[in-house]
């Protein structure tokens, strides 16, 4: 009994911000969309891509922010419209925003688990590094292709997301020179890559890399983002990074309510 009422609360805290999300009445930004035909998803993608202001006035190319939950009807409007804002008044500097719709979005953010407990609600765990290699081998080279590109990339994150978010910066850190992760999921897999966080990032080069990662009120959240913030602070690290700790928010409003002050930190050098 005491295990389903903890499985039913962990899956509402997983689905409460993209159920909320529906709620708002974002104002869909002017924006590009295009379908990539995927070796590695084995399927095709949509992705939704915002230009900032004045960029088809200007020779200039841009960095990048890569999200996932990056459909119109997931982040991707609310998101586009903060950068539009920020940059308009002067507090980051232009950047491009690729949006990656989901299909299954628990299988894609999610590594490899065998722990029953994963398993109750996520069927098909274990996409995570078929997704990273779909971003890095065809949407990179798409969206450099049909873009004004710079080399600098971001990838921003929430709640499963903001689990592959932290999972790529240990994994495969080079990918992406900024990461940021909002709630993320690292209850997953009884906490792998909090246990196994000096291991994991041991012999990787983190230099130039930021990292920005925060925690709501969420117990069983924010006590492993609480464990990833002392083991950095132990840890001599090349990178910068910053925890926020949020115990006034929850796991459905921190990312709308941090997403200035994390864009604000990370995108400025």
């Amino acid at each position: 009994m005491k295990k389903t009422i903890l499985l039913l609360l962990l899956i509402t805290i997983l689905f409460s911000c993209k159920q909320a999300a529906i709620t708002y009445n974002d104002p869909i930004p002017k924006h590009d969309s295009l379908k990539i035909t995927s070796k590695f998803l084995n399927e095709d993608r949509i992705i939704n891509i915002w230009t900032p202001p004045k960029y088809e006035q200007s020779n200039d190319s841009l960095p990048v922010v890569y999200m996932p939950d990056g459909g119109i009807k997931e982040d991707f409007p609310h998101m586009a419209n903060t950068l539009s804002e920020l940059i308009i008044a002067k507090k980051i500097p232009p950047y491009i925003l690729v949006g990656i719709e989901n299909t299954d979005r628990r299988k894609d953010l999610s590594g490899p688990s065998k722990v029953a407990y994963d398993l109750e609600f996520i069927k098909n765990p274990g996409g995570s590094n078929n997704f990273r290699s779909f971003i890095q081998n065809e949407l990179m080279p798409t969206i450099n292709k049909k873009y004004k590109t710079t080399s600098k990339k971001t990838i921003i994150g929430e709640s499963l997301a903001g689990l592959f978010v932290v999972e790529t910066f240990m994994l495969q850190p080079n990918l992406f020179d900024n990461y940021i992760a909002f709630d993320p999921s690292l209850w997953f897999n009884e906490q792998y890559l909090v246990k196994n966080f000096e291991t994991l990032t041991k012999d990787n080069d983190y230099n130039n890399k930021k990292l920005w990662f925060a925690g709501s009120d969420a117990e069983d959240i924010s006590k492993y983002t609480k464990q990833l913030e002392e083991k950095l602070k132990n840890k001599k690290t090349s990178f910068s990074w910053k925890y926020s700790d949020e115990p006034t928010e929850h796991h459905n409003t921190i990312f709308r309510a941090t997403k200035e002050k994390a864009l604000i930190w990370t995108l400025n050098n």
